[in-house]
């Protein structure tokens, strides 16, 4: 499961579902979550993509990380990572991730997204 083949899958996304996790609409941003989520994208998506604040993508026309939340809202990606992305694109299989993944792995998007 390929955290670079996520992010091809979520230029894909139609369907947009569901809030942001918990009442206040926030993900986690403390320092473990923080963590869990760059190893998440790090294991699984940094072979394409961007992941870091002030990386270049590996393969060209994989967007940037820190971009995403300039293309679509962060929480609409909740649904598909949980159900599994699937995509039309041929290298990124389809992949789902368990419901605390999902929040780190959000948390960690969100935290660097360029202003």
């Amino acid at each position: 499961m390929s955290y670079r083949k996520l992010f091809l899958a979520t230029a894909l996304v139609v369907v947009v579902s569901g809030a942001a996790h918990g009442s206040d609409g926030a993900y986690p941003s403390d320092p473990v979550s923080l963590a869990t989520g760059l190893e998440l994208a790090e294991i699984h998506c940094a072979s394409c993509h961007a992941v870091a604040i002030d990386d270049t993508s590996a393969q060209n026309g994989a967007p940037a990380f820190r971009d995403l939340s300039k293309r679509y809202p962060l929480e609409s990606l909740e649904e598909p990572l949980a159900e599994g992305i699937v995509t039309a694109h041929d290298n990124m299989p389809e992949f789902a991730f368990a419901p605390d993944d999902i929040d780190a792995f959000l948390g960690y998007l969100t935290s660097i997204q360029a202003r």
